[in-house]
């Protein structure tokens, strides 16, 4: 039987503009059913709100409620902004949540000294910055971080221009690329950059999407047949 495996969104991104994680899990898991659990104006509010409210960490509970109640076998978290709330959705359902920037925040902090966090909302600069710190921590390794916001790209995306949101984050990133030794893109809807940064910047440049579901594919073949 195959596993059901639910993905939280907090926008339609990953639905309609950039399928990425639903590519990735057809390649990686391919027996999986995805469920998709859209809250669209969640992250809205937690822009809006400058922060993660009691309410939005209640909102994505119901979200991780609702993946459990429909039989899902893992939960994914598409969206690094709500990381922490997802800490608190975590803890009111018996299925495994897995985040989709853990594992890329690992290898920032094993590998990297002074990593250069780049994100195109700005409420994603923080729980990414602070899930590398707590993995650097959890090893002893001391970094440092430099925070970087895209100003208006992700807007720009949603709006459909594909090719001035690349633009906007490729001149970010080659600026700081003057000032860090590893680029973390923050979120996943930056994640196509990835390879053509690395070029350009000369640096290890990391994304999240594929690291994040190749853990979550390892999670997968974990789970009793």
């Amino acid at each position: 039987m195959s596993q059901k495996i639910a993905i939280l969104h907090t926008s339609f991104v990953f639905v309609s503009v950039e399928p990425v994680i639903t590519d990735l899990i057809t390649e990686l898991i391919p027996d999986a059913e995805i469920l998709h659990f859209v809250d669209s104006d969640v992250l809205a509010t937690v822009v809006r709100e400058q922060g993660i409210s009691s309410k939005s960490e209640e909102r994505m509970t119901h979200l991780a409620q609702a993946a459990e109640a429909a039989g899902a076998d893992l939960i994914f978290s598409a969206c690094s902004s709500l990381g922490p709330a997802l800490d608190v959705a975590a803890r009111a359902v018996g299925v495994p949540v897995i985040k989709i920037d853990e594992a890329m925040a690992l290898r920032a902090a094993s590998e990297g000294i002074r990593i250069g966090v780049l994100a195109t909302v700005p409420t994603t600069l923080g729980p990414t910055s602070d899930l590398i710190q707590a993995k650097a921590d959890g090893l002893n390794r001391q970094i440092q971080i430099e925070q970087r916001l895209c100003e208006g790209a992700f807007d720009v995306l949603m709006a459909g221009n594909r090719d001035e949101h690349d633009a906007m984050i490729t001149a970010q990133a080659v600026d700081l690329a003057k000032r860090v030794d590893m680029i973390v893109l923050a979120q996943a809807s930056m994640s196509r950059l990835a390879e053509s940064l690395t070029k350009t910047t000369g640096l290890v440049v990391l994304a999240s999407p594929r690291m994040g579901v190749e853990y979550l594919a390892e999670r997968a073949h974990m789970l009793p047949a």
